[in-house]
């Protein structure tokens, strides 16, 4: 399938792949599901550093922001063979692809 059809997989929740190298259909993207996280959360999310985790707090705080949480939005995940999550932004070639088919394990 292409591009097209993929991104339809995905925005259904699926999961997809290509059979090229190096995917071999052993990696497989995901599409985030969006997400608010309260403001009582945050500082316990190990995804985010501290640094920005006293920022989001430093916005909570402030009465005239009117914030009492973060949201995540729609993005494209790449994992791998060891289960590690990497954002991930189609490539030209992967634009281009014709080989992109239904993850299935």
């Amino acid at each position: 399938m292409n591009w097209q059809e993929a991104k339809q997989l995905l925005a259904e929740g699926r999961m997809v792949t290509m059979e090229k190298d190096p995917w071999n259909g052993e990696y497989f993207v995901f599409k985030q599901v969006p997400s608010i996280i309260g403001k009582e959360i945050v500082p316990r999310m190990q995804s985010l550093p501290q640094s920005v985790k006293d920022e989001f707090q430093r916005r909570f705080d402030d009465p005239s922001a009117q914030i009492s949480e973060i949201y995540y939005c729609d993005q494209y995940a790449l994992v791998g063979v060891s289960n590690r999550i990497d954002g991930w932004l189609p490539s030209q070639d992967d634009l281009e692809a014709e080989d992109w088919e239904e993850y299935r394990p």
